[in-house]
């Protein structure tokens, strides 16, 4: 039987979500909690539908896994629950198609990066948002926004050390909205670079602070080189938000 999740995480204290020999990662964290379950010395696999770097956060990753119990769904968030730590939860829980996969069969995937903008730092806020407090221009930020919305090689705006040929993906919405404190950047794309949304996040940051304007934005995707594009934003404030699939 084949098991859906829909998984939420504090990023702050995992060296991000791929099993890594010797250090804290959420899918370690996971497995061992359902070797526990199965009574099983051998680790249960779980696949997600994507790996989070260290420090980054997740709201709505998801994962599938395979399972000989035959304990009800509504009763997997339940067990589960009682055997991770508290900086993991899962949120939901359904029986897939044996054909359903949590990576390849995703369609789009929703990020969400959080800016605090307020003239001092707030403790309580260090892991969770990005402390920028420089003057922006937020409707030159969302006019840079337009030119990556749309097919593009987004080579400008992935780590030069991908080993991924193919950097053309689609961005179906970028916006950026006010909250109480700062800034939201919310982006919708059919899947994403190494860095990608850090890097365009960091990219528009520096368009809002003049260091580029809004047009700059599209000579940096036609360059195709990492070097034109601007910072990587830090990834305590990026969130997974929600992962798309066709039902």
């Amino acid at each position: 039987m084949k098991m859906k999740c829909t998984i939420s995480y504090d990023g702050h204290l995992f060296n991000g979500y791929q099993v890594q020999p010797g250090k804290r990662t959420v899918q370690a964290e996971l497995e061992k909690a359902l070797a526990i379950l199965h009574k099983s010395e051998d680790k249960v696999p779980v696949i997600s539908s994507g790996r989070t770097d260290s420090g980054v956060h997740a709201a709505g990753q998801v994962i599938h896994f395979d399972t000989p119990l035959s304990i009800p769904a509504e009763r997997w968030p339940y067990a589960l629950n009682a055997l991770l730590p508290g900086d993991i939860a899962v949120k939901t829980a359904e029986h897939a198609d044996d054909g359903f996969h949590a990576r390849f069969s995703a369609i789009k995937k929703e990020y969400r990066y959080f800016v605090y903008t307020e003239k001092h730092p707030d403790v309580f806020k260090r892991h969770y948002a990005y402390h920028f407090s420089y003057r922006l221009n937020v409707q030159k930020m969302r006019e840079a926004s337009e030119h990556l919305i749309g097919t593009h090689d987004f080579t400008s705006f992935c780590s030069a050390n991908t080993e991924v040929r193919d950097k053309v993906r689609t961005i179906y919405e970028l916006d950026w909205t006010d909250t109480d404190d700062g800034l939201q950047m919310r982006i919708v794309g059919s899947g994403f670079l190494y860095n990608m949304v850090r890097i365009i996040a960091g990219t528009l940051l520096d368009v809002g602070t003049g260091k580029f304007s809004a047009d700059d934005v599209k000579g940096m995707l036609d360059a195709k080189d990492r070097e034109a594009a601007g910072r990587t934003a830090p990834g305590h404030g990026l969130y997974l938000w929600h992962v798309y699939y066709d039902n």
